[in-house]
């Protein structure tokens, strides 16, 4: 696995292997030595583990980022959210369990991290960052016309749409009007912004909050718990009929898309397995749709750090439906792809550093319009 990795790294421009060491004892000896900017760790190794490993760089006050690579077994993610409460930036599954010879299948979303954790690392150590990536290439599947899977609702039909962007600057069809909703997409860089976010937010916000964030199948069930507890609002992985309620936030399941459906006298989430949009199912993109359907001038999306640009088109949905519309600004970013392309299609109405994403989502939605 260490080799493997090692060839994946070496084959990326702006990325250098400092060193590499068969566990968690001998890593803590060589890190002094050799000043990592980003530390990729297994969870299963022998003398000293990943848990453990963690703890102790906890305990020496170690503030280099670190990304997990994680099996797909629950009990791997129960294990994973251990490691990202004892301070790990982020996670990547293993394609096939411990041993995995197909490891080059998530080498994008490696790469990507690696880049966007170790350069916002370099930066906040003073040095140079060399842009070696463009992060708004990754993953991008237009939908073309006819391919969108047959639905009930006009969400195919949105999503239909060729995602070119406006030839001119989006104009709204009515004013903002009072926040019933709040959407969220985000990626790369997401266990650790939702965190910052989720645990300042108010907890008299009366606003259910809707959130797709890409992350494996049997991981998203012991994310929302971790983000539960920390939350001073309900978080739950959305389970398909689950109310829209406020005071809650769903959490998008791995590998199903959410959406928000009129159903009777209220609202609920329907989980879908149509196939992938903008590259990913969960996909943003889809949840903004359904959010601009059912909530018009009601809404407010937020766009948040990570790779591609899953969202970027159907938050101007939102915003030409008359909704509110953040996104994360530049230099809190782990990385700047979707909301960048959300900014520079004219998407977003006002960004924000991650600091302040909690008090702004709160102010927004709790503005009387």
């Amino acid at each position: 696995m260490r080799n493997l990795i090692g060839r994946m790294i070496e084959a990326t421009p702006g990325l250098v292997i400092a060193e590499k060491a068969m566990n968690g004892r001998f890593a803590l000896d060589k890190i002094p030595r050799v000043n990592p900017d980003i530390i990729v760790l297994d969870l299963e190794m022998p003398e000293m583990n990943g848990i453990e490993f963690l703890k102790e760089r906890k305990k020496q006050g170690i503030t280099i980022p670190v990304v997990i690579l994680s099996s797909i077994a629950a009990k791997g993610a129960e294990i994973t959210f251990e490691a990202l409460s004892l301070g790990a930036s982020d996670f990547i599954q293993k394609p096939s369990g411990s041993v995995s010879e197909d490891i080059h299948t998530v080498k994008d979303t490696l790469v990507g991290m690696l880049l966007g954790y170790g350069g916002q690392y370099r930066r906040s150590q003073g040095r140079k960052v060399v842009p070696s990536i463009d992060f708004t290439a990754k993953t991008i599947t237009p939908i073309a016309h006819g391919t969108e899977p047959a639905k009930s609702s006009t969400v195919s039909q949105i999503l239909g749409s060729p995602a070119t962007g406006p030839a001119k600057p989006l104009v709204a069809v009515r004013k903002p009007a009072k926040t019933e909703i709040i959407a969220i997409g985000i990626s790369t860089g997401g266990p650790d912004a939702l965190r910052v976010v989720f645990a300042n937010l108010d907890k008299d916000l009366k606003v259910p909050i809707v959130v797709v964030q890409h992350m494996p199948q049997g991981f998203t069930n012991e994310f929302a718990k971790s983000l539960d507890r920390l939350c001073p609002l309900d978080v739950k992985e959305a389970e398909e009929g689950d109310a829209i309620q406020p005071g809650r936030i769903l959490i998008a399941q791995g590998n199903k898309h959410l959406e928000v459906e009129r159903r009777g006298g209220g609202v609920v989430a329907h989980l879908s397995d149509a196939p992938q949009v903008s590259g990913h199912r969960p996909s943003a993109d889809v949840l903004f749709a359904s959010v601009a359907l059912v909530y018009t001038n009601h809404a407010l999306g937020v766009i948040m750090t990570g790779m591609g640009r899953d969202g970027a088109q159907q938050l101007g949905t939102i915003f030409k439906e008359g909704g509110m519309t953040l996104g994360q600004d530049e230099a809190s970013a782990v990385v700047y792809g979707m909301p960048r392309v959300a900014h520079e299609l004219g998407h977003v109405q006002e960004q924000v550093s991650l600091e302040k994403m909690a008090r702004r989502i709160c102010d927004v939605a709790k503005a009387v319009r």
